[in-house]
This record gives structure tokens, sequence and C-alpha cells, in this order.
């Protein structure tokens, strides 16, 4: 059964698990050049980043196969797992010749989970290969590039790490539940894909932010500290508004969750009054009439609120994230089991 299961499973495993050998070279021979560059270069380091184009390259690279890997892996293992088989009847075949349906699906969930943990391991070579990356950032060092983005925020969680092996075996459990329900597998394909997607967008937006209890912080609002003013139309409009304020926190490489401004009662407000438009003063206007708006903010009571995760959060976060994508995977394989010997005969 498992030659079998093999022999089935080895083209589009050659396929996938080839591809990603060639990332993870690229990785390995470009990694230690990139530590060598953050030991020599100091508060350069990202400047002289920003002009390899090798280096940017492979980052891309790494960050695409991390999160191409579930969808992949869902559609092209996961969805004609099962789907193939009994669309063209070929799992009675199997069946009448003393294998169990139950025994039938673990091996071939057993060894296609296999390939799914080695290919969803590309997370762990992205996260060595981005170390040094990583470190600059929790030194300070800043660059509007994409190379100082730190790891903890979303658009980069969900390719480091242990995350990628959770969400890729969540893809094949998936494409195997889509599989034993369609039963056809072009359909089941197409349809595991849309999901994976979907799961991979929602992820972040829906569930990561909620997995850890976030630091807290209510400070001033002080030139110092502003990251950010949103205007309700046209500075120097009749009745300016100020929308939303952002203030940095002192916590490289943190995420910052919330960002919001209260009143001396504590009451988040939507507009700051319209006399605040001085803190973000036009070009030529004297310095002194920020520092004097900043100050009227901190008396009469404005104060900002700041949620966020230290970057020292990574890990755990990761382990938070992995396992309820492993949990759900488990659970849609619970179904599988069920599905297949109550519906299958």
């Amino acid at each position: 059964m498992i030659w079998l299961t093999w022999r089935q499973l080895r083209g589009s495993a050659a396929v996938v698990l080839g591809a990603l050998a060639l990332a993870v070279l690229a990785l390995a021979v470009t990694g230690p050049q990139l530590a060598d560059i953050l030991r020599v270069s100091g508060t350069d380091f990202f400047d002289r980043l920003g002009t390899d184009g090798t280096k940017k390259a492979v980052f891309y690279l790494g960050t695409a196969a991390a999160y191409a890997v579930p969808a992949v892996v869902g559609a092209f293992w996961g969805a004609p797992l099962v789907a193939r088989e009994v669309e063209a009847g070929t799992h009675r075949l199997v069946w009448n010749q003393s294998i169990t349906r139950t025994r039938w699906l673990a091996t071939k969930l057993g060894l296609a989970g296999l390939g799914a943990v080695v290919a969803g391991s590309i997370g762990l070579v992205v996260t060595w290969w981005c170390h040094p990356l990583d470190e600059a950032v929790g030194r300070g060092y800043t660059d509007n590039g994409p190379f100082s983005v730190p790891r903890l925020w979303p658009e980069l969680f969900g390719s480091r790490g242990i995350v990628p092996i959770g969400m890729t075996v969540l893809a094949l459990a998936v494409g195997v539940t889509v599989g034993l329900l369609v039963r056809r597998t072009v359909a089941a394909m197409a349809v595991t894909l849309a999901v994976v997607v979907a799961v991979q967008i929602a992820t972040p937006v829906l569930v990561q932010s909620h997995l850890l209890a976030p630091e807290r912080l209510t400070t001033t609002i002080t030139a110092t500290n502003l990251r950010g003013i949103q205007m309700a139309g046209e500075p120097g409009a009749a009745d300016p508004r100020i929308g939303r304020v952002e203030v940095a926190v002192d916590q490289p490489g943190a995420w910052v969750t919330q960002n919001r401004t209260v009143d001396p009662d504590g009451k988040v407000v939507e507009f700051l009054p319209a006399w605040a438009e001085d803190c973000a003063p036009a070009p030529g206007t004297s310095p002194d009439t920020a520092v004097a708006c900043f100050t009227r903010l901190a008396e009469e009571g404005y104060r900002q609120q700041v949620e966020y995760l230290p970057a020292s959060r990574f890990w755990a976060l990761q382990w938070m994230e992995t396992g309820v994508l492993l949990g759900l995977a488990l659970g849609l394989v619970g179904f599988c089991f069920w599905r297949i010997r109550r519906d299958l005969t």
C-alpha cells in the first residue's frame, strides 16, 4: 500500500520538492554572504542591501516559496489523493484485496503528510536566511525597502518559522476533504486552491492578533514619538479635522496592533479638535507652533493608547498559530475518516 501510494504521488512530489530544493540552494549559498555584510557594514546594512539585486531576488524567492507551498500541496497533492481514486473507481479494487478503507486513507494521508511537513520546512530555511535582517531590525536599523519589515508583521509572519509547516499540513487536509466531498479531481483542485488562499489571507486579519495578549502603553503625543497624522480635508481649510494619529513605540521589530487616541475620560476620539492641525504645521511655519500644539494636547488630557507585541514574542506566536492550524487539520482528517466509512461503499 505504501509502495502504491508513493507511485501515485511521486510525480507531483518530485516537481514540488525539486523546485524547493533549488530555492533552498539559493538561500544556502547567499545566507552566509548576508551575515558577512551585516558584520562589516553596521548601520549602512540596509543601504548596501538595497543595491544588491541578487539578495533582493533571493529574499522575494524564499518568501514567495513559503507562501506558495501550502496552496500547491493542497491543490496538487491533497485534492487528487482521494478524488482521483473515487472518480476512477479504483478505490474499490484496493478494498477488495483485504485493505480496509481506514488503512487505505491512513496510508495515503501519512505519506502525503510527511511530504507536506518537509515542504513546509522552507519557512525554517527562510528564517535562517533572514536572521541578519531580523538582527539589524532589532538593533534599530531602518529602511524603506522590504528587508527591514519586522518578521512579526502579518506581511511576513506566515512565511517564517513553523507556520508554513502548519499551513501546508492544513492545506493538505483541506484538499483531501474537498476531494472526498466533490469527487471530481479538477473541481476539487480549484476549490482547494481558493480555500487555501482564503485561509492564508484571513488568518493574519482574523486570527493572528488574538492569539497572544498584547503589551499596552499609554503615552502623550509628542513631536518625538509622532509617526503619522491623517487629516480629513485639505490643510488650511476652514475646519480641518485630524482623524487619526499614530505614535511609535520604543520597541524595534514590534507589531503594533492598536494605535488610538483617547480623551481625558478615556474614550476613543474619532477626531481631534480643529486647533490640533498646528501639530503638523505647513512648511515654513515656526517649529514653536508644533511644540505649543503638542503641549496643549498633553495639558488637555489627550493620550495615545498603543497595543503591540514585542519582537521577543515571535516564537510564542509561531507556536500558537501553528497549533491552531494543526488543530484544524486534525479536525478535517477526523471528518475524512468518518466520511469515508459512512459514504463510500
